[in-house]
């Protein structure tokens, strides 16, 4: 059975007809066109589905649309804005912090979710905040990397 759902993804409200239990990730991939967070394990233990849900990093593929409510759903195509690179995303850029790109989009979501807590986090909170996020092409020491630079250029080096 399917309802109409309205859902705020990336600033822009949208209309779906979907079954209240569907993950929104399917929802965002098949009905909205976007593929910023990817199907990975589909149980919530990898982060490639990761999207914001607020402003805090959820995973999307056990989800059910119906759950979001009235929270705004920010997915990597969202972050940019004004063509301009988001911190987090320019960081991983400046950083070379993706290999495959599997796993990236989930990353940079629960980057800059932590970010948006704690603008100056530590070695141990990064590492604690991306725990959900797998990425066996081992370019975990780059990403830690890139994540203090965006937290330099969110909110400068005196955060």
């Amino acid at each position: 059975m399917s309802d109409e759902i309205t859902i705020v993804v990336n600033g822009k409200p949208h209309t779906v007809e979907a079954a209240p239990e569907t993950p929104l990730l399917y929802v965002l991939r098949n009905e909205l066109g976007l593929h910023g967070p990817q199907f990975g394990c589909g149980l919530e233990q990898c982060g490639a589905c990761m999207v914001l849900v607020g402003a805090e990093a959820k995973n999307s593929c056990k989800l059910p649309v119906s759950e979001v409510g009235d929270a705004p759903i920010t997915t990597l195509e969202g972050l940019n804005e004004d063509g301009s690179l988001h911190p987090v995303v320019r960081a991983f850029i400046e950083e070379e912090a993706a290999q495959c790109g599997y796993c990236t989009s989930g990353m940079i979501i629960s980057a800059t979710a932590l970010l948006m807590q704690n603008p100056q986090p530590s070695d141990r909170r990064i590492r604690a905040a991306l725990d959900g996020n797998l990425c066996r092409c081992g370019s975990h020491l780059r990403v830690l990397r890139a994540v203090k630079r965006a937290a330099d250029l969110m909110w400068g080096e005196e955060a």
